[in-house]
């Protein structure tokens, strides 16, 4: 790929967009998708697409933006889906836990040596019954897509202006005649303590 990722700055775009081969699923409940994105040193963070009837047509449509460091690192990891049903009958007692059908990995690699960055695939899950069991009959199926983009120089240094511009650069009267307030200065000396923390 000719990019060195060493301290570039991505963003990203994921959009999950529908599931499909699920039914077997004849239960009230609701379906949705669990993505684990990587958070750095090695933790992981945990979204989930909003909820749809198990009987619907299974289209979420649902996209998210974020922007990441492309170290070496980050190649090396993976995007996880899962594809989780919860009942919607209330039971006494029951705090509404999910239960898992599927699951499938994309690793970042196979992103970033796609055709302009850009992978939209039908994901085949690893399927799991709510037993946890394997499923009988076609295992079930996600269709995503993950663009990335390095970002340009000049967005990036914009970015770096705006995250090292001080508390104190406000345009306070004490210098840069703009004319704060007392409520004004004790809102940067708690942005300040906010800062040293």
């Amino acid at each position: 790929m000719g990019i060195s990722l060493e301290l570039s700055s991505l963003s990203c775009d994921l959009r999950i967009i529908q599931a499909k081969n699920i039914e077997f699923l004849k239960t009230t409940g609701n379906l949705f998708v669990r993505y684990y994105l990587s958070a750095g040193g090695g933790k992981r963070v945990g979204l989930n697409t909003r909820e749809i009837s198990a009987k619907s047509d299974h289209i979420w449509n649902e996209s998210i933006s974020l922007e990441c460091n492309g170290s070496n690192r980050f190649v090396q990891d993976t995007v996880v889906f899962e594809l989780r049903w919860r009942s919607t009958v209330p039971v006494f007692g029951n705090i509404g836990g999910s239960q898992l059908l599927g699951r499938a990995e994309v690793p970042w690699k196979e992103v970033l040596e796609s055709p302009n960055m850009e992978l939209d695939k039908w994901l085949m899950m690893v399927p799991r019954s709510t037993s946890g069991r394997a499923l009988e009959g076609k295992p079930p199926k996600l269709q995503v897509s993950i663009k990335v983009a390095v970002q340009t120089e000049v967005g990036m240094e914009k970015r770096t202006q705006r995250r090292t511009k001080k508390w104190d650069e406000c345009g306070c009267k004490d210098g840069h005649d703009c004319g704060c307030t007392c409520s004004d200065y004790e809102i940067f000396a708690l942005a300040a303590l906010l800062e040293a923390l």
